[in-house]
């Protein structure tokens, strides 16, 4: 007799220990060391910040925006695998419970999410207001409340295949999530809050009606699953090999222009190979786009020169170490191996695509320091970024891949 408790218990009981065995070498890692250092770094630099704030910086709205994309964004972590579009399809009407303990799963991660960020941007909103954080409890719970209701919208939303329902279903939820949020954080009246609340009742309700004798999307549920998934074993293969890792492959063919400068010839092979892997594998490209948003925007506003100079550094390692594993991406590719060049050759290659990379994001860096005329701390930062890809490229990239 099929019993969805226990094939829940066994899939989350799995998930669990997947999960537990890759964060064990991500936090013996020591890249945690460096984001603990970041992390100090900006409540440092956050807690000057709010000393300078004065009574009317938009607080509320600031936050309204912010938690109205972590409110939106509330998939359920369904543990489908790809063989239960087949096996379990037949039991569809039997997994009610199965998903509730799924949903309730989602909604215990994600709200501790909630509690960090909150956590994190109190500080600011008690600045601006009586400097007491006395509401902290009636806005969390208020937020889980809005948190679950995405939840379960987002699941009624998931039965309709239509690319254009999924995105504007996002945008309205969004604005009624900011909108909300809005009126929470400036301690609007209740009635307005309750306004809202029949909204949303109103705004689920419509959709599950329309989806009571619609089938689930198993295709739909399974790749997203997937997706979410591979995240997480994409950040795992930075410290281990993972198996399970599935490439993906975007086109992206409006970046084939910088392929154009290299040369087609023999010497080359893994020079054009390991850029082409940069711009379309993976998510190397979007990573360091990321990072590079990420760090730019760190190294403008900071106002001390040093700061500024250590932290563009700190991002400089961020993106190099996150590049490594792209010596290894074609590794089980038996082509790759009959290539009629030399193991020097493909160092070679991969040192200078790394060596671009990270000179690029230097250049930005300072380039960004330039615009706001500290023309010496700009010049500072190039400098220290140029010694540091130097020797992270030649040195420690050499010694963590044992290349000879």
């Amino acid at each position: 007799m099929f019993d969805d408790r226990e094939l829940w218990k066994a899939r989350a009981s799995r998930r669990a220990k997947d999960l537990g065995s890759y964060l064990r070498y991500i936090f013996n890692g020591h890249i945690v060391i460096v984001l603990l250092f970041l992390l100090g770094a900006a409540g440092y630099y956050y807690q000057n910040w709010l000393k300078g704030l004065s009574a009317d910086f938009p607080a509320e709205l600031i936050m309204a925006v912010v938690f109205g994309l972590f409110l939106t964004y509330s998939p359920v972590y369904n543990l489908l695998l790809r063989a239960d579009e087949v096996f379990l399809l037949p039991l569809e009407t039997k997994l009610r419970r199965y998903f509730y303990r799924s949903g309730m799963l989602s909604l215990i991660y994600q709200g501790y999410i909630l509690l960090l960020v909150l956590a994190a941007l109190m500080p600011m909103y008690a600045r601006v207001n009586d400097g007491s954080f006395k509401l902290f409890l009636p806005f969390i719970v208020a937020l889980l409340a809005v948190k679950s209701w995405n939840i379960t919208t987002g699941w009624q939303i998931q039965y309709f295949v239509q690319t254009a329902v999924h995105r504007l279903d996002a945008l309205v939820r969004y604005l009624i999530n900011t909108i909300f949020a809005f009126l929470l954080f400036n301690q609007a009246q209740p009635l307005f809050l309750l306004l809202i609340a029949v909204i949303m009742v109103f705004y689920y309700w419509s959709f599950a009606a329309r989806t009571k004798k619609l089938g689930l999307k198993w295709d739909l549920l399974i790749s997203q699953e997937e997706k979410r998934m591979n995240a997480f074993y994409r950040l795992a293969n930075l410290f281990t090999d993972v198996p399970k890792l599935k490439d993906t492959v975007k086109r992206r063919k409006w970046l084939d222009l910088l392929l154009r400068p290299i040369v087609f010839s023999h010497d080359h092979t893994y020079r054009y190979l390991f850029a082409r892997t940069f711009l379309r594998a993976g998510d190397y490209f979007g990573l360091f786009i990321r990072l590079t948003v990420i760090g730019g925007l760190v190294v403008y506003l900071l106002s001390s020169g040093i700061g500024q100079i250590i932290l563009g550094v700190v991002f400089l390692y961020l993106t190099g170490f996150q590049l490594l594993p792209l010596w290894n991406h074609h590794q089980n590719k038996l082509w790759s191996d009959l290539y009629p060049v030399s193991v020097k050759m493909k160092a070679d290659a991969f040192f200078h695509l790394l060596m671009v990379v990270l000179c690029t994001q230097s250049v930005i860096f300072a380039i960004l320091i330039s615009i706001k005329g500290e023309f010496l701390s700009a010049l500072t930062e190039f400098i220290a970024g140029m010694v540091f890809n130097y020797l992270f490229i030649y040195f420690y990239s050499k010694k963590r891949l044992k290349i000879q």
